[in-house]
């Protein structure tokens, strides 16, 4: 009835991709209930001239752009942030080892930042890069492998023609 090397075969191919989004969510689930925990009990944390560890609350897409009060525009982004979740796993299945291990990237990142999107109504950014008054946008660890991933996938396509 079930064809059991079928199975073999996918879960040998796609191993490694589920252990590389399981990473990254867990790192990012971790970093982010830290940092939740730490300032409930304080202020934000001074790492040193150049960075601060400040929770943000971010109803938005990745840094903070598209926020917005409303509920259906935020219920409507979250909803189509699953769908290109969805697709992305379609296209780890799909793809090569390289492009399979770039989208797990994304996608690790992109589980971690759906899972607070449902679980808080917001993503908690706390990455405060500064120079003096000068701050970029405040990001998390989900927001670093999305952007290696894309970054790494556009510099692949470019510099390898097929």
């Amino acid at each position: 009835m079930f064809n059991l090397n079928f199975f073999k075969k996918i879960h040998k191919h796609h191993f490694i991709s589920l252990v590389v989004i399981f990473f990254i969510f867990i790192l990012d689930r971790l970093t982010k209930d830290q940092i939740i925990k730490y300032q409930l009990e304080n202020n934000k944390l001074y790492v040193n001239d150049f960075v601060n560890f400040d929770l943000v609350w971010n109803t938005g897409i990745g840094f903070g752009f598209l926020s917005s009060s409303s509920n259906i525009f935020y219920n409507s982004i979250t909803f189509a942030i699953g769908l290109l979740i969805i697709f992305l796993v379609y296209l780890i299945i799909k793809s090569e080892f390289i492009d399979r291990i770039l989208f797990s990237l994304i996608v690790g990142g992109a589980l971690g930042n759906f899972y607070d999107r449902i679980a808080y109504a917001a993503v908690p950014d706390f990455i405060d890069f500064h120079y003096q008054n000068f701050h970029w946008f405040t990001f998390n660890i989900a927001d670093i492998f999305i952007s290696i991933g894309i970054i790494m996938l556009i510099i692949k396509d470019i510099l390898i023609k097929k």
